[in-house]
Order: C-alpha cells, then sequence, then structure tokens
C-alpha cells in the first residue's frame, strides 16, 4: 500500500504578504491572512480538496496531512460538511515549521514501513505525474521541464528561477539537486517538490544541517541521501502545475479550476 504526505504546516508568509492588485472575496482575504493558502476558497472549495482528488485519482486512498499545533480550520471542514469519501485523512502535527524535512520526520511512525508520495499542499501536480510515482518499484522524483512550466501553468518566470534545480545521469537516476539556487543557476530541469518515498529517506532527514535559511530542507536532505548512494528515479512531469503561493495567484487559478468538481 502506498500513502501521501501532504505538507501543509508552513507559516504562509508570503500568502500572508498584501498585494494591491490581488482582488479576493471576503472568504479567501480571511484564508490569505491567516497564511492557510490550502484552505484558500476556490470556485467554493478549498484547493486541498483539489489536492486531495487529484491524490485520490492517482489511487492512493491513505493521506497524512502535516499540519501546525493550531489546525482547527482544516479540521472542522473535513470532519463536517467536506469529509472525505475516497481519501482517509489522518493529521500529522509539526510542532514549529522548521523546514520540509521536519516535516517528514513527522509522519515516521505514521509512513511504517509503506512507501509514500511527498508533495506540497499549494501545489496542484497532474494526476499522470502522481500515477507515475505511485507506480514505481523504488524511490522517484517527478522532474519538469522550465520552459514547459512557464509555457502551461501559472508561475511567474522569477519565481521558477528560485526552485531546486535538478541533474540526472544516463541511467535516468538523481545526479545532483540544489535548493533555491543562485538567480545566476540555470538549468531546464527543475523540481517542484513531489516525491516517491521508503523509509530509507528518515535517516537523510535527521542528518541533514540547517539550510543558509535556518531550516531542515527535504531536497537537501535528498541530496545527502544520493550523496550516500541512494537511487532516486527521475520521472519526466508533463502538464501544469498550479501554484498557489501569493494573493496574487488566486484569481488565475480559480479561472483554471472553473468547472472542476474536486471528490476527495
Amino acid at each position: 500500500m502506498i500513502r501521501a504526505v501532504v505538507l501543509a504546516r508552513g507559516l504562509g508568509t508570503r500568502m500572508r504578504a498584501r498585494n494591491a492588485v490581488a482582488d479576493l472575496t471576503p472568504e479567501q482575504a480571511r484564508a490569505a491572512d491567516a497564511g492557510l493558502k490550502a484552505m484558500m476558497p476556490l470556485n467554493g472549495r478549498p484547493f486541498l480538496d483539489y489536492v486531495l482528488s487529484a491524490i485520490a485519482d492517482a489511487s492512493v486512498a491513505h493521506v497524512g496531512l502535516i499540519v501546525a499545533p493550531d489546525h482547527t480550520a482544516i479540521r472542522e471542514y473535513y470532519e463536517n460538511g467536506g469529509r472525505p469519501t475516497r481519501v482517509h485523512l489522518d493529521y500529522i502535527v509539526q510542532p514549529e515549521a522548521l523546514g520540509t524535512a521536519n516535516a517528514l520526520l513527522a509522519a515516521e511512525s505514521w509512513c511504517g514501513s509503506d512507501p509514500f508520495l511527498v508533495l506540497n499542499a499549494d501545489n496542484l501536480y497532474p494526476v499522470a505525474v502522481l500515477s507515475a510515482l505511485a507506480s514505481l518499484d523504488e524511490p522517484g522524483l517527478a522532474v519538469f521541464r522550465r520552459d514547459a512550466l512557464l509555457r502551461e501553468s501559472n508561475i511567474p518566470p522569477e519565481r521558477t528561477r528560485a526552485f531546486a534545480v535538478v541533474e540526472s545521469d544516463r541511467d535516468g537516476y538523481l545526479a545532483r539537486i540544489v535548493e533555491k539556487p543562485a538567480l545566476a543557476v540555470d538549468s531546464p530541469l527543475i523540481s517542484m517538490n513531489c516525491w516517491r518515498f521508503d523509509r530509507r529517506i528518515f535517516d537523510a532527514c535527521r542528518d541533514v544541517p540547517r539550510s543558509v535559511r535556518g531550516e531542515f530542507e527535504l531536497p537537501e536532505a535528498v541530496g545527502l541521501a544520493v550523496a550516500r548512494g541512494a537511487r532516486i528515479r527521475c520521472v519526466a512531469g508533463t502538464g501544469a502545475v498550479l501554484d498557489l503561493s501569493t494573493r496574487a495567484d488566486t484569481a488565475d487559478v480559480e479561472r483554471r479550476l472553473a468547472g472542476v468538481n474536486p471528490a476527495p
């Protein structure tokens, strides 16, 4: 059985930031002010509904949601009118927002011996990409071409230049990943933080040092695992990835999801 870990613990700093051109409804403004990107209402449904629905479409039924100690808004929604019917949702508390590697460690006991996907709560990935990772029999990473993301997604060029840069070897395995590269670093292949792991990743998450941002970053833990000999298959990511990072993203993401009826 494969599971999915959804990272929803972040502080939402970019979403909290005011934007004079972002035209939000009162409900959207409240979610933005709270930094609750996953609960941003789009066409009457929280963004997380679309994420969970994509996971269910990829035939993954058990989801662990990494949350803050105070996650009342999320829990109340999903334990009442928004209760999922295709996925079983558990809440995994990360006491402090210390980075994505630290967040994944919070899910260690929940994952047990099962393989698992890891993905962001503020990105909507193509179902085909999630399915391809879920069907692997080894750890993997969805790798996207920068030019395709710019053409198909709602992600501006300046944002993609801050994404982790990926290099693969001749056999299609991850050779190097650079988290938060300098703007001078340019590579056609980038990571959108969408992975398949087994429990061997947890040792690297424990051992990775803090990044320059003061956090324990999952891409840097992956780099440490690769340096120790881990083999992580690069899976070509195709299709649009919707990114809900800031208030300015809301209108375009909502437009792209018009007519979609999520069924988590």
